[in-house]
């Protein structure tokens, strides 16, 4: 179940063009998530549209949105789908806050969005 979600989460995210998009394996490592799905817009509209995109499809899916934060300052918003939480970030906050260097540890798992 929580690799379709993974899954669900990643397409959405690329289907707005959301830019370096990381999976970490956060099982083992942090209680809060088994996956953190880590990406970064342009814009804050561009980081908008990816959180909403998310949401929306994970919704339709049948999966619960337990919630989302920062959506109107669009500068870090997180989108928590329980198994997998995703960070959608505007680009210069990513570099500053570095996700991906503060969970050293987490593997990351690389996933690959079916060409159509």
């Amino acid at each position: 179940m929580t690799n379709t979600l993974l899954d669900i989460a990643f397409k959405a995210a690329d289907d707005k063009r959301a830019e370096d998009i990381v999976v970490l394996n956060m099982q083992g490592i942090s209680l809060l998530a088994d996956y953190f799905l880590i990406c970064h817009g342009n814009s804050d509209r561009q980081t908008q549209a990816i959180a909403r995109e998310i949401a929306d499809i994970a919704h339709k899916e049948g999966y619960e949105v337990k919630r989302i934060e920062g959506f109107d300052s669009a500068r870090w918003i997180l989108v928590d789908l329980g198994d997998v939480v995703c960070h959608v970030f505007h680009k210069e906050e990513r570099q500053f806050y570095n996700l991906e260097r503060l969970w050293g540890d987490a593997p990351e798992k690389f996933l690959a969005v079916d060409a159509e």
